[in-house]
Formats: structure tokens, C-alpha cells, sequence
């Protein structure tokens, strides 16, 4: 049976029942199941050793800050061969919980300086914010070791076929300064 979003761990903290003078710690090792189904869920080829630990504390009279480290294996398709890639992943993990903070609504809305900032909820989903980070720590184009993806040019029948240097904007201009200083001027100078 293929997991499912449901099958995704939740680990649910209600900022209320927090102690609000010291830090409150977690610690979250999902099961072979809940890995299985975070790995169909990032579209991984599998996923071992997923732990996120860390605490979420009071900051201020109204904000609260979780800190954590997440660590995991992840294997993914190389980009060039398609073979497994093994990556091992170490993150720190920083979410700030602003209560004068306003999620913007409109077209155009501006990134803010600090990502990591958000707006205050009623409670905070710490496996949600696992998951998250581990999306966002993924390789973005793993590649196998010794992978090479080569060169290939292809062309219609009797035109030839355009490379890379070709393609770059300024390629022709050294031919052309070049050419224009070897040609002489009015005068007969160069």
C-alpha cells in the first residue's frame, strides 16, 4: 500500500500548555513507516537515520524560537545516470514565532531579510517543521560520483550543429576587435 499525507508523523506542541519561563525539548526519530512515508513524500528512493531534536522556548513576553538539529540519510536519483545517491545531511534548524508579525496577502509581496521568521500560531507541528527542513536541505542536483554528463549537439541535416561557446553573448565581439584592429584606418594606420 503507498503512503499517504496521513501517514505523515505529527508531533503537535500547543505553544499554550508550554512552560513560558524555561525551554521545552523534543526529540523526534520517526518510525521505518513514518520514513517510508516522508520518502514517497519528497520523492526520495529511501530515507534512514531521520532524527530532529532540539527545544522551542519563550523569547520576549509573546514570541517563541525553535532550535533544533536535523539530522538524516537521504537517496536520491543522480540527475546524470539515475544510479543511487547516498547524501548524509547535518542541519541547524531556526524558526522564529513573531506575534506582530503579519503573513502579507497581495500580488507583489516582498521577501523579508530573515526567512526563518514567522507568524505566531496556536501551536507548532515540530514534525511539519522536520519535514520542511529536510525539503529544504536536500541536494538539489545529486550526481553519482565519476557521473559526467558529456556533450551532445544535434542540428538539422546539413546546418552545423551550435556549442556552448557559440551561444555566449559576448563570443563574437574578441573576433570582431580583433578584426577591426587589423584593418587600417583613413590614414594607412592600425
Amino acid at each position: 500500500m503507498e503512503p499517504t499525507l496521513a501517514d505523515l508523523p505529527s508531533t503537535i506542541l500547543r505553544l499554550s500548555d508550554l512552560a513560558s519561563r524555561r525551554a521545552t525539548t523534543f526529540a523526534i526519530v520517526p518510525s521505518a513507516d513514518e520514513n517510508s512515508a516522508i520518502a514517497a513524500h519528497l520523492d526520495l528512493r529511501g530515507l534512514r537515520k531521520l532524527r530532529f531534536a532540539g527545544e522551542i522556548a519563550p523569547l520576549g513576553q509573546t514570541d517563541w524560537t525553535l532550535t533544533g538539529t536535523l539530522g538524516a540519510t537521504v537517496t536520491q536519483d543522480c540527475v546524470v545516470t539515475l544510479d543511487p545517491v547516498t547524501t548524509r545531511i547535518d542541519e541547524p534548524v531556526t524558526r522564529t514565532y513573531a506575534a506582530d508579525l503579519v503573513d502579507p496577502d497581495g500580488a507583489e509581496v516582498e521577501m523579508p531579510e530573515d526567512d526563518t521568521i514567522e507568524p505566531l500560531p496556536t501551536s507548532v507541528d515540530v514534525a511539519a517543521v522536520m519535514i520542511e527542513a529536510l525539503s529544504l536541505a536536500l541536494p538539489d542536483f545529486p550526481r553519482a560520483e565519476g557521473a559526467d554528463l558529456g556533450s551532445a549537439q544535434f542540428a538539422q541535416p546539413g546546418a552545423t550543429p551550435m556549442t556552448d561557446d557559440d551561444a555566449k553573448p559576448f563570443a563574437g565581439l574578441a573576433a570582431l576587435r580583433d578584426s577591426l584592429t587589423d584593418t587600417p584606418d583613413e590614414d594607412g594606420e592600425k
